[in-house]
């Protein structure tokens, strides 16, 4: 993949998603809440991705938890996206049996292959090393990953992440939710692991704020939601961030949040005042 690719509003910038992974624009697609779509809605979902595409995203993040959003996603990838994406989605089954079972849909979706296989929540994480070593060794996903939305099971995390088989991690990251910048971002830069960080928003929470013209001038920027993405993208050892949405206005909005430059460590304490944060 190219180092950086087109967006209406410039060029999105593109990092290399941790030793072992691609070149990845940094400003990716979530789908928690919102691909979770009928059958009928799925001109939705296809304008969001389309729109999020042409913009310069490539990244894609899914789950089996998000109810039918990894089959809404696979289906607006069908038309010719997919071979042009990176699918990030994830494993999440209290069993192996069952592990498996679902594994084979994604397959069946993705055009057999997932790009970033992720252990959800760090469920059953060293039951599923093995098997996802396998699948690594045998092509079917290209990296392993692990997630957690929860501060309290970052010793979890590194202990996953010192097993040497994970090769990606994905962590809330945003100007009230900080604790990963102390623990999780030095540990995967110091083992070459690639950082995808979800909720840049705080799940929604802080994008609605307000900003004066003048202030998000300053900051290069249009919006509230594109400062706060500038903000967590402007720590390099975050490789991709991926904002959730359904309209493809917002979708083409944040994707111009990952056009250089990034702010300064003086801009980034001054959105966090902005917002009451430490």
């Amino acid at each position: 993949m190219s180092a950086a690719t087109a967006c209406d509003g410039g060029t999105v910038h593109a990092r290399a998603l941790g030793a072992t992974g691609p070149d990845v624009p940094v400003v990716g697609l979530g789908t928690w809440q919102v691909l979770d779509l009928p059958a009928a809605a799925q001109s939705l979902a296809d304008a969001v991705v389309g729109a999020s595409f042409d913009a310069g995203t490539r990244l894609v993040d899914s789950s089996p938890m998000y109810g039918r959003a990894e089959e809404v996603l696979a289906e607006a990838l069908g038309g010719g996206l997919r071979a042009q994406a990176i699918v990030a989605t994830k494993t999440w089954a209290p069993t192996q049996e069952l592990a498996e079972a679902h594994h084979a849909l994604q397959l069946a979706w993705f055009g057999g292959r997932i790009d970033v296989l992720q252990i959800h929540n760090l469920l059953a994480w060293r039951e599923r090393l093995g098997w996802l070593a396998r699948e690594r060794a045998d092509g079917r996903v290209g990296l392993i990953g692990a997630t957690t939305y929860d501060p309290f099971a970052f010793g979890e995390l590194e202990a996953a992440m010192r097993t040497g088989l994970i090769e990606v991690v994905q962590v809330p990251f945003n100007p009230q939710e900080r604790e990963a910048e102390a623990r999780i971002l030095p540990l995967a830069a110091e083992l070459g692991i690639g950082v995808i960080a979800m909720r840049p928003f705080a799940g929604g929470l802080l994008a609605g704020g307000d900003a004066e013209p003048e202030v998000l001038r300053a900051l290069g920027v249009e919006s509230w939601p594109q400062a706060l993405l500038k903000w967590t993208l402007s720590d390099p050892r975050v490789h991709v961030a991926i904002p959730a949405t359904r309209n493809p206005a917002h979708a083409v909005a944040n994707a111009a949040a990952g056009t250089p430059p990034f702010l300064d460590d003086d801009q980034r304490a001054y959105v966090s005042r902005l917002l009451g944060a430490a």
